[in-house]
């Protein structure tokens, strides 16, 4: 049975209660009209729970805004929800990507991740090609999708909403990758289910990075409001030289803070049971939260992003297949992936919405029921990175 309006109801009940599902819930394709927007498609869910959010298709199908009941969840930068056409990937020595950085969901890959790398290129073969340049987190996240379909899926009284989309990583000697990537969310429900595949269609042996790059924003994010998640481990921080110059650990967030200058950590975290890490940001003074739900053996290292400074305040919760220390040092460890023609990597993630103060209490009990995360703001990094299977 669906759940709406807080009962369970049937298919038979909605359709005699409306000319249309679209009254209560849907799906819907839309194009944006003004400014650096203007031009790019979207799709726009509504689960009828009271989560909505929106799907930028002309750039990788990342997920945009996100809101629970008026509650925003999705950070919004300044820059928008910029056109990929505006978009300069090689700009400013590689960070150009931060003039295209919003959203809930910014998709980082499809070969590189991380700060700008040139790695050699003789794997492709073309002599005038000696180096591949990545820039800040790579390509993928401003790549328009093949829209392949979208809608609603009855299976007896359960509807699903859904959405799928190719994302080609393409070029003449050079890689030719694939994000195939479908999105899911049920009638009456708080969760998006996002599961992406990412194929070799080329002929190159090729390398594969990926990383999501999950921003949460205010009221979620609000001074007192918690990072909880299963460490066991604190293996690196951005800022470990000076630690505690800006006064914020990883565990405790501030107000907004002018000037602050972001912090990184890696954290290893212990997966469940089922072998799934859950990550949460809690406003327990507000009843209010999200989490986000990966599989260990999917997105083996998780980083933490705080980026504070007013006027931006956010914090990110980015699974990722490699540590932090980037390209080389997967290279060096033999843990960079691999894909020949054909071969695939698959990505099941679960973004939950946690719309009130039980649901955030339950969070936080699987969480800690599975590893109790360091009770001091800033333990101090260990080093120590776990292997991690590389090569396919």
């Amino acid at each position: 049975m669906a759940r709406l309006y807080g009962g369970e109801v049937s298919k038979r009940h909605i359709a005699e209660r409306s000319g249309t599902l679209s009254q209560f819930a849907g799906v819907r394709l839309m194009t944006l009209g003004d400014g650096v927007e203007r031009g790019v498609r979207m799709l726009h869910f509504r689960t009828g729970s009271g989560l909505s959010f929106t799907v930028l298709v002309d750039r990788a199908m990342d997920i945009a805004e996100c809101d629970h009941a008026g509650r925003a969840i999705g950070w919004h930068s300044p820059s928008g929800f910029r056109h990929p056409g505006l978009h300069d990937y090689e700009g400013e020595g590689g960070l150009s990507w931060f003039r295209s950085m919003s959203g809930l969901n910014i998709t980082c890959g499809l070969d590189h991740i991380l700060f700008m790398h040139d790695d050699p290129a003789g794997h492709y073969h073309y002599g005038p090609r000696q180096s591949v340049s990545s820039s800040l987190h790579g390509r993928v996240g401003t790549i328009p999708a093949q829209l392949t379909g979208y809608g609603e899926q009855w299976d007896g009284d359960r509807c699903t909403f859904w959405a799928e989309g190719i994302v080609r990583q393409s070029t003449v000697f050079g890689e030719d990758l694939h994000l195939i990537r479908r999105i899911e969310a049920d009638l009456g429900g708080d969760e998006i289910r996002l599961t992406d595949r990412v194929v070799n269609h080329g002929f190159y042996r090729t390398p594969h990075m990926f990383c999501y790059h999950i921003n949460v924003g205010h009221p979620v994010v609000a001074e007192g409001a918690r990072y909880v998640a299963p460490i066991r481990d604190v293996l690196w921080a951005a800022h470990a030289d000076d630690y505690q110059a800006q006064g914020v650990g990883y565990r405790t967030l501030p107000a907004p803070i002018v000037n602050f200058h972001e912090q990184v950590w890696q954290h290893d975290m212990a997966p469940d049971a089922d072998g799934r890490v859950e990550v949460a940001i809690v406003n327990e003074a507000l009843g209010f939260g999200f989490s986000v739900v990966t599989r260990k053996d999917q997105f083996p290292a998780m980083f933490e992003w705080q980026n504070l400074h007013a006027g931006h305040y956010a914090v990110g919760i980015e699974p990722s297949t490699n540590h932090v220390l980037g390209k080389d040092f997967a290279r060096e460890r033999g843990e960079l992936i691999e894909l020949e023609h054909g071969e695939e990597r698959r990505y099941d993630t679960v973004l939950r919405v946690l719309p009130d103060a039980t649901a955030v209490s339950d969070a936080v009990a699987r969480i800690e029921a599975v590893q109790r995360q360091p009770d001091e703001d800033y333990p101090a990094p260990s080093g120590n990175y776990p292997a991690i299977g590389g090569a396919a």
